[in-house]
C-alpha cells in the first residue's frame, strides 16, 4: 500500500498478503443479502460506465477506476500487477502504483469506534489523542496518542464496515465468474478465479488486526540478532481485530535521501544492509515483511525500522532451499537447474514428457538472454515476469509464497533504484547466499540430497519391479513373446556380467564410504569413540566389499591365465 501522508514517520495500514484462514468472517458472509448485492453491483456498473468501460481501458483508467472501486478492486488490481499472464506488462506495471489513500475518517467515527471495542472510557486509556490523523487508507486510519503511562503510540483503526463490503464485492465477483464461465474459454476463467480465491485468502488476514500485533511481535523477535534492524513494539493487551496500537516511530522514511544524508547515513549502507536482511528473512528464517516500499521503511537512531506487519510472507525450508539454487541457474545458464527448480516449485518433479522438452526449450531462450547479463545489469522485475509467464504457458502454477517473494524483491529493487542506485539487490542476494551456507549446512543438504536420490533409485526400482511382474503375467499367458539371439560363445557374456557386477559393487562400496563420512561429519548418535555407530558400520561393510571385489578380480585372472596357458 502507498505511503500514508504526513511526517517522516510513516504508520500505514496492513498490506495485501497475510498467512492462514479461518472461519471468522462467516458471520459478515452471513449479512451479504441479495437486495445488497444487487445494490453493489449497480454502483460497481455506475462507476465502470464513468470510466468507459465499454469502449476500452488504458492502463491509466484501469488503475482509476479500480481506486474508484474501493479497497476490494485496490486488492485485485494489486495481485494483477504481478499476473503478467493475464494482463499486459503495461497494465501490470501501472497497476502497480495502485494505493489505497482515502478521504479521513472524521474523528468522532473514530472515537465511537475505540469505545465499542475497549468497552470503557477512552481516558483509562488515553491521556490524549491527536485528532489529525497521521494517514488515512481505505482500510483503516492512524492517530498518533499517548498511554496514560506515557508511552507514545500509534492507534490504527479500522474502518467501520470495510470487512462487509469486501466480503460482499468477493461474493459479487464469484458470481461473476461462475456465470461467465459458461461463455468464456475455461483456461481464461480459471486464471481470473484464482485471483479472487487468492484475494479472499489474504482478506481474512488483512482485516484481522490481531494478526498484525502477533506479526509484529514475532518479527521483533527476529531483530534481536541483528543490533540495525527494528520494527515497533506492539501492546497486545491494546490490540482487537479492529485495532491495533504500537510504538510510535518517529524517523526519516527512506524516501528522503536528502535529509539522511545531511543526518550522515551511508544510503549505499542502508540498502546494503536492508537487503542482505531481507535475504536473511526470506532464504534463512523463511518470515519476511512482503510490503517494502518506501514509506514502510524508517530509519532511526542508526537502526532500520520496519514498519505495517500485517503483509508478511512464510516459506517452508524446502522452498528455501529451491530459492537459493534458482538465484544461480540463470548466472551459470544452466537450463535443467532452472526447469526443475520452477517445477520443484510447483510442488512437482516433472512435467509431461511431450511438454519437458518445450520447457527447456523456452527456459534456454530466457537464460541465453539473462545469463549473459552482469548481476549489476539484471532487471529483477522483467526477469520475474518473464518466469511467471513463462510457468504459465506451460501449466506449471506457482504457488502463493513464491508469488509474493517476487513482489517483494520487486517492491525492493524499485526502492532502491529510486534511492539507492549505489545498492546491487541482486548482486547483495547472490553474496549472501555464497556467504551464509556453512560445512555442517552443506553436510546436512548433501545428506538430504542422498536420500532424495536414493528415494527416487528406490522408486525406480520398484516400479521395474511391477514391470516385470507385469511381463511374466503376460508370458504365462501367451501373451508376450521375445526372439533373443545369443552371438558367439558363453565367456564374452560371462566376462561382460563379471564386469557389471564388479562396477555395481564397487558403486554400493563409493554409496557407503560417502554416506559413512556424511553421518561421520554431521555427528549423528550413537556414537563411540567419537564415531557415529551407523557410520562405522558403513565403513566396516565397506572395506569388506572392497576386498571382495579385490579378491574376486585377482582369483579370476588366475583362473583366466591358467586356461590361456593350457589352451597354448
Amino acid at each position: 500500500m502507498g505511503a500514508m501522508a504526513g511526517r517522516d514517520s510513516h504508520i500505514e495500514t496492513i498490506g495485501l498478503f497475510g498467512y492462514g484462514r479461518g472461519d471468522s468472517d462467516l458471520d459478515e458472509g452471513r449479512r451479504v443479502t441479495r437486495r445488497g448485492k444487487l445494490r453493489r453491483l449497480a454502483q460497481i456498473v455506475r462507476i465502470a460506465n464513468q470510466y468507459d468501460i465499454v469502449h476500452g481501458l488504458t492502463p491509466v483508467t484501469m488503475r482509476l477506476m479500480f481506486e474508484a472501486l474501493g479497497p476490494t478492486f485496490v486488492k485485485v488490481g494489486q495481485i494483477l500487477s504481478m499476473r503478467s499472464e493475464i494482463l499486459p506488462d503495461s497494465f501490470c506495471r501501472e497497476l502497480s502504483k495502485l494505493r489505497a489513500e482515502a478521504d479521513p475518517i472524521p474523528y468522532a467515527t473514530v472515537v465511537d469506534t475505540l469505545t465499542a471495542e475497549y468497552k470503557r472510557p477512552l481516558d483509562e486509556i488515553f491521556s490524549s489523542i491527536d485528532p489529525t490523523p497521521l494517514g488515512s487508507a481505505s482500510l483503516a486510519q492512524v492517530h498518533r496518542a499517548r498511554l496514560v503511562t506515557g508511552e507514545d503510540v500509534a492507534v490504527k483503526v479500522q474502518r467501520p464496515g470495510v470487512r462487509e463490503t469486501m466480503v460482499q464485492d468477493i461474493d459479487i465477483m464469484r458470481s461473476i465468474i461462475k456465470w461467465a464461465s459458461r461463455f468464456v474459454h475455461k483456461t481464461q476463467v480459471v486464471d481470473m478465479k484464482g485471483v479472487v480465491e487468492e484475494l479472499w485468502d489474504t482478506f481474512q488476514s488483512e482485516t484481522d488486526f490481531q494478526r498484525e500485533a502477533d506479526n509484529l511481535a514475532e518479527f521483533r523477535g527476529f531483530c534481536r540478532s541483528y543490533a540495525y534492524m527494528d520494527c515497533p513494539k506492539p501492546y497486545p493487551d491494546l490490540c482487537t481485530r479492529h485495532v491495533v496500537v504500537m510504538e510510535y516511530v518517529d524517523g526519516t522514511s527512506v524516501s528522503h535521501p536528502g535529509k539522511l544524508v545531511d543526518q550522515g547515513y551511508s544510503l549505499k549502507e542502508i540498502g546494503t544492509k536492508l537487503v542482505d536482511n531481507y535475504a536473511t528473512q526470506i532464504l534463512d528464517a523463511g518470515f519476511f515483511h512482503a510490503d517494502p516500499h518506501p514509506g514502510n521503511i524508517i530509519i532511526r537512531g542508526g537502526k532500520i525500522v520496519l514498519i505495517d506487519m500485517g503483509m508478511v510472507g512464510r516459506i517452508d525450508k524446502a522452498t528455501r532451499s529451491v530459492l537459493k539454487d534458482m538465484i544461480f541457474a540463470v548466472g551459470r545458464e544452466d537450463t535443467p537447474a532452472l526447469a526443475q527448480g520452477l517445477l520443484r516449485f510447483a510442488g512437482t518433479s516433472k512435467t509431461r514428457s511431450e511438454d519437458y522438452p518445450a520447457l527447456l526449450a523456452d527456459l534456454d531462450s530466457l537464460v541465453q538472454h539473462y545469463g549473459k547479463m552482469d548481476l549489476a545489469d539484471l532487471d529483477i522485475s522483467s526477469y520475474v515476469n518473464a518466469v511467471m509467464q513463462l510457468a504459465a504457458r506451460h501449466g506449471v502454477k506457482v504457488p502463493g509464497s513464491v508469488t509474493m517473494v517476487a513482489r517483494c524483491l520487486v517492491t525492493l529493487e524499485g526502492l532502491l533504484d529510486a534511492f539507492m542506485p549505489d545498492a546491487n539487490m541482486v548482486q547483495i542476494i547472490a553474496n549472501h547466499v555464497a556467504s551464509s551456507t556453512s560445512l555442517e549446512e552443506k553436510i546436512k543438504e548433501g545428506a538430504g540430497q542422498l536420500g532424495s536420490e536414493g528415494d527416487l533409485a528406490l522408486h525406480g526400482l520398484l516400479g521395474a519391479l511391477a514391470e516385470s511382474k507385469n511381463a511374466a503375467r503376460m508370458l504365462t499367458r501367451g501373451q508376450l513373446k521375445a526372439n533373443v539371439e545369443l552371438v558367439g560363445s558363453e565367456e564374452p557374456l560371462q566376462q561382460l556380467s563379471d564386469m557389471v557386477n564388479r562396477l555395481t559393487m564397487a558403486l554400493i562400496v563409493v554409496g557407503l564410504y560417502v554416506g559413512s563420512s556424511i553421518v561421520y561429519f554431521a555427528g549423528i548418535k550413537p556414537v563411540i569413540f567419537g564415531i557415529p555407530v551407523v557410520g562405522m558400520l558403513g565403513y566396516v561393510v565397506a572395506f569388506i566389499l572392497s576386498a571382495w571385489i579385490v579378491f574376486d578380480i585377482l582369483v579370476k585372472h588366475r583362473a583366466l591365465r591358467r586356461r590361456q596357458e593350457g589352451g597354448g
